[in-house]
Protein backbone atom coordinates (compact mmCIF):
# COMPACT_ATOMS: atom_id res chain seq x y z
CA UNK A 1 0.00 0.00 0.00
CA UNK A 2 2.19 3.01 -1.41
CA UNK A 3 0.81 6.26 -1.14
CA UNK A 4 2.57 9.67 -1.19
CA UNK A 5 3.52 10.36 2.74
CA UNK A 6 3.99 13.93 1.71
CA UNK A 7 0.20 14.45 0.84
CA UNK A 8 -0.83 12.60 3.73
CA UNK A 9 1.05 15.28 5.87
CA UNK A 10 -0.53 18.01 4.05
CA UNK A 11 -3.82 16.34 4.57
CA UNK A 12 -2.67 16.21 8.32
CA UNK A 13 -1.63 19.60 8.81
CA UNK A 14 -4.82 20.63 6.93
CA UNK A 15 -7.37 19.12 9.69
CA UNK A 16 -4.83 19.98 12.53
CA UNK A 17 -4.58 23.93 11.62
CA UNK A 18 -8.63 23.59 11.72
CA UNK A 19 -8.40 21.63 14.44
CA UNK A 20 -10.39 19.11 13.60
CA UNK A 21 -10.59 15.85 14.80
CA UNK A 22 -9.74 13.26 12.46
CA UNK A 23 -8.39 9.22 12.92
CA UNK A 24 -6.30 7.91 10.21
CA UNK A 25 -6.82 4.15 8.25
CA UNK A 26 -5.32 2.42 5.72
CA UNK A 27 -8.26 0.94 3.79
CA UNK A 28 -9.17 1.17 0.20
CA UNK A 29 -5.04 0.84 -0.55
CA UNK A 30 -4.05 3.72 0.64
CA UNK A 31 -4.47 5.98 3.78
CA UNK A 32 -8.12 7.20 4.65
CA UNK A 33 -9.24 10.04 7.13
CA UNK A 34 -12.02 9.83 8.99
CA UNK A 35 -13.82 12.65 10.50
CA UNK A 36 -17.13 11.72 13.13
CA UNK A 37 -16.11 7.64 12.39
CA UNK A 38 -16.64 8.81 8.53
CA UNK A 39 -14.56 8.72 5.51
CA UNK A 40 -13.68 12.33 4.50
CA UNK A 41 -10.57 12.36 2.00
CA UNK A 42 -7.72 9.31 1.51
CA UNK A 43 -4.67 8.91 -0.59
CA UNK A 44 -4.22 6.65 -2.75
CA UNK A 45 -1.00 6.38 -4.85
CA UNK A 46 0.25 10.17 -5.88
CA UNK A 47 -3.48 11.25 -5.58
CA UNK A 48 -6.12 12.73 -2.99
CA UNK A 49 -9.52 10.43 -2.89
CA UNK A 50 -12.24 12.83 -1.48
CA UNK A 51 -16.38 12.11 -0.36
CA UNK A 52 -18.37 14.32 -2.04
CA UNK A 53 -22.15 15.46 -2.12
CA UNK A 54 -23.43 12.86 -5.02
CA UNK A 55 -25.67 16.01 -6.06
CA UNK A 56 -22.39 17.87 -6.50
CA UNK A 57 -20.45 14.75 -8.69
CA UNK A 58 -20.59 16.22 -11.99
CA UNK A 59 -19.61 20.08 -11.33
CA UNK A 60 -17.01 18.03 -9.04
CA UNK A 61 -15.59 16.26 -12.53
CA UNK A 62 -14.88 20.16 -14.61
CA UNK A 63 -12.58 20.80 -11.98
CA UNK A 64 -8.66 20.03 -12.46
CA UNK A 65 -7.45 17.11 -12.03
CA UNK A 66 -10.60 15.56 -10.57
CA UNK A 67 -11.60 11.88 -12.44
CA UNK A 68 -14.05 9.04 -11.10
CA UNK A 69 -13.28 7.15 -8.42
CA UNK A 70 -13.23 3.61 -10.19
CA UNK A 71 -11.88 0.70 -8.41
CA UNK A 72 -14.00 -1.49 -9.58
CA UNK A 73 -14.03 -0.29 -12.83
CA UNK A 74 -17.11 1.18 -12.72
CA UNK A 75 -17.48 4.98 -10.90
CA UNK A 76 -18.54 5.57 -8.40
CA UNK A 77 -21.22 8.62 -7.46
CA UNK A 78 -19.59 10.45 -4.46
CA UNK A 79 -16.53 9.83 -4.63
CA UNK A 80 -13.88 11.40 -6.36
CA UNK A 81 -9.69 11.10 -7.21
CA UNK A 82 -7.82 14.64 -7.49
CA UNK A 83 -4.74 14.01 -9.44
CA UNK A 84 -1.99 16.15 -8.29
CA UNK A 85 -2.27 19.11 -10.98
CA UNK A 86 -5.46 19.68 -8.93
CA UNK A 87 -4.08 19.60 -5.32
CA UNK A 88 -1.39 22.71 -5.80
CA UNK A 89 -1.53 24.92 -3.24
CA UNK A 90 -3.40 25.16 -0.09
CA UNK A 91 -6.36 26.46 -1.90
CA UNK A 92 -5.84 23.36 -4.24
CA UNK A 93 -5.73 20.57 -1.55
CA UNK A 94 -8.45 23.24 0.72
CA UNK A 95 -11.23 22.99 -1.51
CA UNK A 96 -11.51 19.15 -1.62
Amino acid sequence: MAYDQQLAARVRGWFGERQVAFEEKRMMGGLCFLVDGKMCVGVEKERLMARIDPSGYDAALQRKGCVPMDFTGRPMRGFVFVNPEGLRGDSGLGGW
